[in-house]
């Protein structure tokens, strides 16, 4: 195996997929609606891209495909206009895809009827922006319980439900406080606990932490990372920062000018970037704070050295260079259990310590 080559944390997901979507475009412009046909019958999407802007229309969405699996983390990411956004609102159909399909637990969202949608998005997704979206007249509590209100719960319903939730993000003691008197983070943690009132299966964010300052942004990335570990959503995540996509995502979707030109896990996309665009644009993240034991690692296949220290799969490399210069050959890769998944050499570690060093000497 390379150094551009990865095995994976574990072995391959078997989770079943939640969320499928399938040659997705989203087409701007007057000529739009009479290209269905043409971009269903041709997969060139470069040809079909320049096709549609040659007569005046604009793809904002060139021909999306991917699989979310129940529980996983999916971002999306890119630089403003690259499509991002429109593409996660295909998905909860909040726009309307000008071709394709969207799947939700294999069930064509895109043939869903207004009503069907209605009860799905009461039901099934969760939603939160940028935009806190707050009611101002309404205090901590009934913003988090207005969803519930919609669905028509009672009274002590859905209290009891927004004060779990309010205790969940860890807002305990501000049930009665209205959004002028929170920080920006604060209010934020009212939109994530109403977005988890209704208990949803899906979970979009799109850009959630974006106008929230960089200390407080870190914070509710960990508030994020840490509800995740207690709730396992399925959840599709857009940003433009490419620091926070590769702290958050089980795998990403890099996009540019409405195509996605890379997909896969973290440690992929930055061992291993498609193109010198993708190459250029994950220069910066930090290696060993990126890849982690179990993306290098040999799967079943347990080190022969008995003394070898047992590691979780997601141990960032970083956290082995003090072991490594004590004098560590190896590691067993382990799971929660205890069993042995598989193992990590010090030379496998070393030719990524080497890569980031090489990286810093030619930015520098």
């Amino acid at each position: 195996m390379t150094i551009g080559q990865t095995n994976g944390s574990a072995l391959p997901d078997q989770r079943p997929v939640k969320l499928s979507c399938r040659n997705v475009w989203k087409v701007y412009g007057h000529e739009a609606g009479a290209l269905t046909a043409e971009l269903a019958a041709n997969r060139d999407t470069g040809a079909v891209a320049a096709a549609l802007k040659a007569k005046g229309a604009m793809p904002a969405v060139a021909d999306a495909s991917f699989d979310i699996r129940e529980g996983e983390i999916f971002v999306i990411m890119g630089l403003s206009g690259s499509g991002k956004s429109t593409l996660v609102r295909c998905l909860s159909r909040l726009i309307e895809p000008t071709a394709g399909e969207v799947l939700l637990n294999g069930k064509d969202l895109l043939k869903a009827s207004p009503r069907e949608l209605i009860e799905l998005r009461r039901h099934t997704m969760g939603m939160v922006f940028q935009s806190f979206g707050l009611l101002p007249h309404l205090n901590v509590l009934d913003n988090v319980a207005f969803p519930l209100r919609i669905q028509g719960k009672s009274i002590a319903e859905r209290r009891k439900r927004a004060a779990d939730m309010i205790a969940l993000v860890g807002l305990q003691g501000r049930e009665t406080s209205y959004p002028h008197q929170l920080s920006g983070g604060q209010q934020q943690r009212v939109g994530i606990a109403r977005s988890l009132a209704v208990g949803p299966e899906l979970w979009f964010l799109d850009e959630p932490f974006s106008a929230l300052d960089p200390l407080i942004r870190k914070q509710m990335q960990d508030e994020f990372l840490r509800l995740q570990k207690l709730l396992k959503k399925t959840i599709v995540f857009i940003t433009h920062d490419i620091t926070e996509a590769f702290r958050l995502a089980d795998r990403m979707a890099l996009m540019r000018e409405g195509r996605i030109i890379q997909m896969g896990r973290p440690a992929d996309i930055v061992l291993a970037p498609a193109d010198d665009y993708v190459a250029q644009f994950t220069e910066d993240v930090p290696l060993l704070k990126v890849i982690t034991a179990g993306d290098l690692m040999e799967p079943g296949a347990p080190s022969n050295d008995q003394g070898a220290e047992h590691i979780a799969p997601s141990t960032p490399l970083d956290h082995l260079v003090p072991r490594l210069a004590a004098g560590a050959k190896g590691f067993t890769i382990v799971n929660d259990a205890g069993a042995a998944l598989g193992s990590l050499t010090a030379a496998k570690a070393l030719e990524v310590f080497a890569r980031d060093d090489h990286r810093h000497k030619v930015a520098s």
